[in-house]
């Protein structure tokens, strides 16, 4: 039994090894995101979604491209808003395989801001997803991110604010058998994020930040830059 043990540390340790030696950890790689949402009219419902592409590097060598949206709802009286939507991610091999893996993603959503000590903006976000995954069994993943607005040079985020920009998200897998003999740990990632954000006007904010994402395996710093569109 002992000797099961080791040599299943031992494999693991090799392998984590291997993954790490496929690309490299100190490469600063690049995330360029467009965010957008809008409310129809009066109405409680709207639409909210994002574009991201995700480089290994600076430049482009592809690490993702997710296409993703959904329809919104915001109850009466209440500060909440819920989605349910969709998106399609495209994911390429670092360096020099063009390879690629597609996934299709049903998700749904709460997100709701809290305000702390006046000038301090939080926001929580729980999200479920179901993701169809090439060459894999059906996979299922919570998240739960909180973030953290803290204006610099006013009270507000209206236009003009000068803010930091904070976040945590936590991936957990819903299983691990993930099909053909395959598995995946429990713990998916974690991301940290900080940036400085600009307000251009009011439903339009600008980031550009730093996001270390980190996995069982590796761990890897993103430079992001992001635009925020309310409309």
């Amino acid at each position: 039994m002992k000797k099961i043990l080791a040599l299943l540390i031992v494999s693991n340790f090799l392998f984590i090894n291997q993954i790490k030696a496929q690309f490299d950890e100190d490469q600063l790689g690049a995330w360029y995101m467009y965010f957008f949402s809008t409310q129809f009219g009066d109405s409680n419902f709207g639409v909210q979604g994002d574009v991201q592409f995700r480089n290994w590097d600076l430049g482009s060598d592809l690490e993702q491209l997710l296409l993703r949206g959904g329809f919104t709802y915001k109850p009466e009286n209440a500060d909440i808003k819920f989605t349910l939507g969709y998106g399609n991610i495209t994911t390429g091999a670092f360096g020099d395989d063009n390879s690629t893996v597609s996934e299709s993603r049903i998700y749904q959503e709460a997100l709701f801001p809290t305000n702390f000590a006046d000038r301090v903006f939080l926001t929580h976000r729980f999200r479920y997803e179901q993701r169809f995954v090439e060459g894999q069994d059906l996979r299922t993943r919570y998240r739960y991110n909180l973030f953290m607005n803290i204006p610099l040079n006013q009270q507000d985020l209206k236009k003009g604010a000068i803010y930091l920009a904070l976040y945590n998200e936590l991936f957990i897998n819903g299983q691990r058998e993930i099909g053909s003999g395959k598995t995946v740990e429990v713990f998916d990632r974690n991301r940290f994020y900080a940036a400085l954000g600009y307000t251009i006007k009011d439903g339009l904010r600008t980031q550009l930040g730093v996001m270390k994402q980190t996995t069982n395996a590796w761990s890897k710093n993103q430079l992001q830059l992001s635009l925020h569109h309310s409309f």
